[in-house]
């Protein structure tokens, strides 16, 4: 997911799509544990998500 596929959303919609994931990368952080995770990049790439998710909600409360 790219930053300018994000930045269009209005508030409502990035907080249900950071809500979903942190679930998702709740549930990845369980199958590392349990083994049953078989790429561990996801977990990587699931954190740049929400921070770029988080990025664009800190952008909509200051303008």
């Amino acid at each position: 997911m790219k930053y300018t596929e994000i930045k269009d959303k209005n508030a409502v919609e990035l907080a249900t799509m950071l809500k979903e994931k942190k679930v998702l990368l709740f549930t990845l952080r369980q199958k590392l544990k349990t083994m049953q995770l078989t790429n561990p990049n996801e977990i990587r790439q699931v954190k740049k998500d929400i921070a770029r998710i988080s990025t664009a909600i800190s952008v909509l409360k200051q303008g």
